[in-house]
């Protein structure tokens, strides 16, 4: 088998603005064979989805569905299932979710690019005035236990797709519905939430794009 092609170590960073998961699902796995011919370079996106439960591949995640499909209906909220890692999780306005599409046939360590993604998201609180880390057993970005961002990723050909979930400012009501990423130990949070404070979600953008670039030591570029 011939490796994936390689392209000179930069990134691009882009904003698919609002989207539907099912939508930008479909973009993902095209940028992911991109990426895999050698055709796209390696390539950040943000987007935030329209209200929707995601259902990953964790055994038992259709249980942490509270909610029926007359109440999901009531709220605007779709369900779909996912591919990605973990459990039951929700998108919705007010949430930067990020997707890198970059390829690890350099270091085909899947770990120490959860650890990567972890930082990046890490470091981005922190210039917010957040301290926040992992949580040993648990996947997703902590501050005590409460989770502010979740994290679920997927491998093809060593191309990475899916990623992180940061909640920003999003309708925290719409977490009542699920059991959020099978947790029964701790709760969701927000940024805005922590800080008491209403957060530009361009800034918090533009922090995670540049965080991205340090630790991936990519050269990141916003393109609209």
């Amino acid at each position: 088998m011939n490796p994936t092609p390689q392209l000179p170590h930069s990134a691009v960073v882009t904003d698919w603005g609002r989207t539907d998961y099912s939508e930008a699902f479909e973009r993902q796995k095209q940028l992911v064979e991109q990426r895999k011919n050698g055709t796209a370079p390696d390539t950040l996106v943000f987007t935030e989805h329209n209200p929707v439960y995601t259902l990953g591949l964790r055994k038992g995640a259709d249980a942490h569905l509270i909610w029926d499909k007359q109440a999901c209906a009531r709220h605007g909220i779709r369900v779909v299932r996912s591919n990605r890692g973990g459990d039951i999780t929700y998108h919705g306005p007010g949430q930067i979710v990020g997707y890198p599409i970059i390829s690890l046939e350099r270091r085909r360590d899947l770990h120490a690019y959860l650890r990567d993604l972890e930082s990046v998201v890490i470091n981005t609180l922190a210039h917010f005035g957040l301290t926040a880390d992992r949580r040993i057993g648990k996947t997703g970005i902590w501050m005590g236990e409460r989770k502010l961002c979740a994290i679920g990723v997927a491998v093809r050909s060593w191309i990475t797709y899916h990623g992180f979930a940061l909640n920003v400012c999003p309708d925290m009501r719409h977490f009542a519905g699920i059991v959020p990423c099978g947790i029964t130990d701790g709760s969701v949070s927000s940024m805005a939430r922590e800080l008491a404070e209403p957060i530009d979600m361009e800034a918090v953008k533009e922090c995670l794009a540049v965080e991205f670039q340090k630790i991936f030591a990519n050269t990141s570029k916003i393109h609209e």
